[in-house]
């Protein structure tokens, strides 16, 4: 049999159901036993079964569909969330319309064309406070917000990376090869994970009896070019910092590029490392040291949250923040006395 031809009724015959029973589960009413709904989800899971959504949103008067909204979709961290969110709408029977929104006006634009005509039953915000586009929402539709967490006014569920751990953990790898001179260059400190970054940041050093330093820590814009530009101003100050821990990969770059270009070399005279570990953060010379968050798993996270909620499954806000893991590459090594 071709999973790819497989129908509602391929999978009532392998679990030994009737095809209502089947679309019971489906559409997750409560009327089936445990063990029911298990041999059926069995039979989905072994035929590679999908809903048709098109059948579904038909037969429920909805659209069954979602929208996510994201500042630019050619960034990697971006197109991975969304590549992992439409994943699974896709195995709850539902479409994901994906759209970029580079300013207010854009998003409001896509805010008022998907949700005020209904074409869109639920919103993924994706870095909601790259600028005021969270005074944007549309009223009463159902809201996750990825890689943020929502702020007092907010009731929206949320999925991020648990950056205050991230930046701790980073720093901390950093105290335990003998760097006290360490600096950090931080993202736009209007978004939540830069300023949660600072606080991971400074908890560490502050666990270390070490003294946090302000001028060691200088503003960039999650780009190479402002990475580069910013070991350039941190070689500037009457003693350099032995070690950095950028926010994340693209700027850490930056800091390579500058430093083989001052003659600085990576990793006897300066440490670097980001997070996020890009494709081909393995590749760069050095490889870098980085902390791996796996943005496939926000975006799959922050879609269950989302259709939870339409399918009433979910009555509350719920607020989820997921793990990176320390990647040890040659970037980084321990300080080197004089």
């Amino acid at each position: 049999m071709s999973h790819s031809r497989s129908t509602i009724r391929d999978v009532a015959a392998l679990a030994g159901v009737s095809h209502q029973t089947v679309s019971r589960v489906i559409n997750n009413n409560e009327r089936v036993n445990p063990e029911t709904r298990a041999l059926v989800e069995a039979a989905i899971e072994e035929l590679g079964y999908h809903p048709n959504a098109i059948a579904r949103s038909m037969a429920r008067g909805r659209t069954c569909t979602l929208a996510c909204l994201s500042p630019n979709l050619t960034d990697f961290t971006f197109a991975s969330i969304i590549e992992g969110a439409e994943a699974e709408v896709r195995k709850h029977g539902y479409y994901l319309v994906s759209s970029s929104a580079p300013t207010e006006e854009e998003f409001s634009q896509l805010i008022e064309e998907l949700f005020t005509s209904r074409r869109a039953e639920g919103l993924f915000v994706i870095n909601p406070y790259a600028d005021g586009r969270h005074n944007l929402l549309p009223p009463a539709a159902p809201t996750v917000f990825v890689g943020a967490r929502p702020r007092q006014r907010y009731t929206v569920s949320s999925v991020a990376l648990d950056d205050i751990s991230v930046a701790r953990q980073a720093t901390q790898y950093l105290i335990e090869l003998g760097h006290r001179r360490i600096a950090m260059i931080n993202g736009p400190m209007a978004e939540d994970c830069s300023q949660d970054r600072c606080s991971g940041y400074e908890q560490a050093l502050q666990d270390n009896s070490i003294n946090p330093d302000p001028s060691l820590v200088i503003p960039g814009y999650w780009t190479a070019t402002s990475g580069y530009q910013a070991l350039q101003e941190l070689f500037e100050l009457p003693s350099s910092p032995t070690a950095i821990f950028a926010q994340n990969d693209r700027m850490a770059i930056g800091m390579l590029r500058a430093a083989r270009e001052k003659g600085i070399t990576v990793p006897d005279e300066l440490s670097v490392m980001g997070v996020d570990d890009m494709p081909l953060s393995s590749y760069f010379d050095p490889p870098l040291t980085t902390m791996r968050q796996d943005p496939l798993s926000i975006g799959r996270e922050a879609a269950r949250l989302l259709i939870d909620t339409l399918e009433k499954r979910q009555v509350s806000s719920k607020h989820l923040l997921l793990q990176a893991q320390l990647i040890q590459r040659q970037s980084t090594g321990p300080i080197i006395s004089s």
